[in-house]
């Protein structure tokens, strides 16, 4: 079964990009990568350049010398739906503004957002705060 996400990102002139990932949407994992590998506006803009994600991974482009499908995926690659699968309709959703993206924008799960500077996430019935005080809160109820 699935932890279905979002991620998107604000961009330097406000417009928002966001994109619908399905596997393993956790704090512990998603949120727990995107600090790690996509902790800047340059990365997280790449990873979500690509459009609707199947599983987030520690890198966005595979090697050029082996097989990358949604079937056969290599280690630690990102798969997309639109590029690994071949499927439409999987560019990511774009906003003219945080405000319309706030709005409007596909919720599941887990929701994370670049701000320009760090990750936020909303879960639950929680506001967006930011990733590693939600991964600390996580820790403390898990104590």
């Amino acid at each position: 079964m699935a932890t279905r996400s979002t991620i998107a990102v604000r961009h330097e002139d406000g417009t928002v990009s966001q994109i619908y990932c399905h596997w393993d949407g956790y704090l512990s994992h998603n949120g727990k990568l995107l600090m790690e590998h996509y902790n800047t506006l340059l990365g997280a803009e790449f990873l979500v350049s690509k459009g609707d994600l199947s599983v987030l991974a520690p890198r966005v482009t595979p090697d050029k010398d082996a097989v990358h499908t949604f079937k056969v995926a290599q280690n630690g690659v990102c798969v997309y739906y639109g590029r690994d699968r071949g499927e439409d309709g999987t560019e990511p959703k774009q906003f003219a503004s945080v405000a319309k993206y706030l709005d409007n924008f596909q919720g599941e799960e887990y929701n994370y957002f670049f701000n320009g500077e760090s990750w936020e996430v909303t879960y639950g019935e929680t506001d967006f705060i930011l990733v590693e005080q939600a991964m600390k809160l996580e820790t403390e109820d898990c104590e």
